[in-house]
């Protein structure tokens, strides 16, 4: 059984490439090469310098091996080592590679190395890549695989398994059967296991299912990763407008999906742009990248001390108020991150339905509604065992208030933007985090100058 490749095994080996390159070993270190696995060698990679990456490189020899480790590479690492190669040197190393794998490979090169690394590809293989490549990389034509096994309605399944037997090593994957007719369009499927439990005379149109779950070359491949997540299938079929089956994509691909989707969300979330290998990139890079997110967080700042300037007279007469300044905010923060990761998350993942969401947003104003009765009882006290009744009435009420108004920020932004056909996860965490602030902080010393009469 392999372990997980993480942790001390992979900086053992790392450290044992790294000895063996500055040793100059390089048969040893071939050696070595040879015995990792390609997804082990990607995350090596990782961590080696530009010089380094470009010799351990130069020594891989299988082509299967380097189309595999290709597949895993981190994109700008990918883009780093192939453009400095020859298009004959680029056309010998992804004859091995699936198309879908060369057509993301070549998506990143600029035009012209493009077209000469197809020029010099067989002709049946390049066009499968430039179909592929007339699709949006985020999309279901983006992320399929042209390799397949279809076979027509009228075969018998005695010839459909000897079809099987010939064909399955160049299917991506050799689970699903897919049932045409005699123009290609695809009518139904059938899985390997009902195909070898029917009797060899029957014909594959009396065993198929006909409800097949299929998708188009344009739909979004998050979409893409919802139906096969929904239905629980391995791969989903793409079929263009007139029915006809271009390609499937795997579940592999789908997991791969999956985790970039997320990773995106995430980032953009916390104002760290989109690009999943933002680790990866230069400092000035980052910089630029997280600036935006943290100026639009600055001014918030700057509109909460303006706020609290204006209440100066009341803060000379009460010191204490300021104390409870960093609990409502940080509360009201918290609350309203805490509801805008939950509301985004159900919409990327299909659990909120847009066009009904009421119910999910009434849900969450009540959880938002006790943990502000909650807390704000907690303070409340608090504030009256360092004052007087008044004073812990005006915190009690000031979080509460604070934290139900964030929930319902945090909840009902991420919506608003969904209907507008805006990524919520681009806006909401700036706008909450901004507007609770501010807004945590006008409530708090509105109540106080009312109740304590400042």
């Amino acid at each position: 059984m392999r372990k997980e490749f993480i942790g001390t095994e992979g900086m053992v080996l790392l450290e044992t490439v790294r000895r063996l390159y500055r040793r100059k070993a390089w048969s040893a270190l071939g050696r070595v090469l040879k015995k990792i696995h390609p997804a082990e060698l990607a995350w090596i990679f990782r961590y080696l310098t530009a010089k380094e990456r470009q010799v351990i490189f130069g020594m891989l020899k299988e082509p299967e091996q380097i189309g595999e480790f290709l597949s895993e590479l981190d994109e700008s690492i990918r883009l780093e080592l192939v453009s400095s190669l020859s298009p004959e040197g680029i056309s010998e190393m992804i004859a091995a590679m699936s198309p879908d794998d060369v057509a993301d490979l070549l998506d990143t090169l600029d035009e012209q190395l493009r077209q000469e690394v197809l020029a010099l590809m067989d002709k049946e293989d390049a066009a499968e890549v430039e179909d592929l490549l007339q699709y949006d990389t985020d999309t279901a034509g983006g992320i399929m695989s042209p390799d397949f096994l279809a076979m027509d309605e009228g075969l018998k399944v005695s010839e459909a398994i000897q079809q099987v037997q010939k064909l399955s090593e160049e299917a991506e994957m050799a689970f699903y059967i897919y049932v045409t007719d005699g123009a290609g369009k695809l009518q139904g499927v059938l899985s390997l296991r009902q195909l070898l439990m029917n009797a060899g005379t029957k014909q594959l149109v009396n065993i198929m299912e006909t409800d097949v779950i299929a998708v188009t070359p344009e739909t979004d491949q998050e979409e893409v990763a919802h139906i096969v997540s929904r239905y629980n299938i391995m791969a989903v079929p793409v079929v263009d407008h007139d029915g006809e089956i271009l390609g499937i994509v795997t579940v592999d691909d789908i997991l791969d999906v999956i985790r970039e989707e997320a990773t995106e969300d995430f980032l953009r979330m916390v104002g760290a742009g989109k690009d999943r290998e933002i680790l990866l990139k230069p400092v000035m890079q980052n910089v630029w990248t997280r600036l935006p997110w943290l100026v639009a967080s600055w001014l918030g700042g700057i509109l909460a001390m303006l706020v609290i300037r204006s209440f100066e007279a009341e803060l000379s007469q009460l010191l204490i108020l300021v104390g409870f300044i960093p609990v409502i905010i940080g509360m009201g923060g918290n609350i309203g991150t805490q509801s805008s990761t939950i509301t985004i998350r159900g919409l990327a993942t299909g659990r909120i339905n847009i066009k009904h969401a009421w119910g999910f947003i009434g849900k969450q104003l009540r959880v938002g509604l006790i943990l502000g009765l909650i807390f704000g009882v907690m303070l409340g006290l608090l504030g009256w065992a360092y004052g007087e009744p008044r004073l812990g009435a005006v915190v009690a009420l000031a979080i509460g208030f604070t934290m139900f108004i964030s929930a319902l920020l945090g909840t009902l932004v991420p919506v608003i933007l969904r209907r507008l056909d805006v990524d919520p996860a681009v806006a909401t965490g700036p706008f909450v985090t901004t507007t609770t602030d501010v807004l945590g902080v006008l409530i708090y010393f509105l109540l106080a100058k009312s109740l304590l009469a400042l």
